[in-house]
């Protein structure tokens, strides 16, 4: 089971490229482009970042090397721009 939940002041819409995060208390906007859309819907909906890099290398086996790596770096960032609570 995942960990990951929006941060509080945090509203998530999706797009039609992706998703976009507005951070209420800052302003500020981050657009995700489809595949990061799709990590954040499998880890918010419960998914680990491990079972969620599987799912990714499983639809996208052109770039299963990177996959677990792709999906840490994101959850990283999103936490870094305090999008994501812990």
């Amino acid at each position: 089971m995942s960990d990951i939940a929006l941060s509080p002041f945090v509203t998530m819409v999706e797009s039609e490229d992706g998703m976009v995060f507005l951070h209420e208390k800052t302003g500020r906007y981050w657009q995700l482009n489809g595949t990061g859309s799709e990590i954040v819907q499998l880890l918010l909906g419960g998914e680990t970042a491990e079972s969620t890099a599987a799912l990714i290398r499983e639809k996208y086996p052109e770039a299963a090397e990177q996959a677990a790596a792709d999906v840490d770096a994101l959850i990283h960032r999103l936490r870094d721009a305090k999008l994501l609570a812990r």
